[in-house]
């Protein structure tokens, strides 16, 4: 009887194997110098998980200066956190770090819904993809784009989001 060897497809490596593995082949090799670019992968640490931070957010709006908030430490922002108008046009520019590992297919997942109504079904959901980053001391930054604010009677009001970003495994 043959004893079989399991393959694992995870998409997370340590970084010290994975810059060591498959130098033979040329596309892998021109795909890791891409995303590894000057990454010393002696100074990240050695775990699977890699870890996003999101450092700050800016709300971007023609005819106004850029509204930047700080994301508090809980992630959780109490109270009022910002106003725009309705009908206005808008964008957002995020701005993160990656640290331990290689973070794959990052996305962007935003759920809107109005504020005061009880077991309110949420009235928009965005997914965006971001992308696959590796890990560096200088942040990121990415631009959302441009929406429109809703308008008219019906939609006036107070809304909560919940906004999260979330690798290939639904984590981070």
């Amino acid at each position: 009887m043959k004893m079989m060897k399991m393959l694992s497809l995870k998409s997370s490596w340590v970084l010290n194997a994975f810059s060591k593995n498959c130098l033979r082949r040329i596309s892998l090799r021109r795909w890791k110098e891409q995303l590894l670019g000057s990454v010393d992968v002696n100074s990240v640490g050695e775990t699977l998980d890699p870890e996003v931070k999101i450092l700050s957010l800016a709300i971007k709006s023609q005819g106004r200066n850029d509204i930047f908030l700080i994301i508090p430490e809980t992630g959780n922002p109490k109270g009022l956190w910002f106003t725009l108008k309705e009908g206005s046009r808008y964008s957002l520019k995020f701005t993160f770090q990656v640290s331990n590992n290689i973070v794959s297919d990052l996305k962007y997942r935003n759920t809107v819904w109005k504020t005061g109504i009880k077991d309110a079904v949420s009235l928009d959901s965005t997914i965006e993809m971001i992308g696959t980053f590796s890990p560096r001391s200088k942040p990121y930054t990415h631009d959302m784009p441009a929406e429109t604010t809703p308008s008219g009677i019906f939609v006036r009001g107070s809304y909560s989001t919940k906004t999260q970003f979330l690798d290939d495994d639904n984590r981070c």
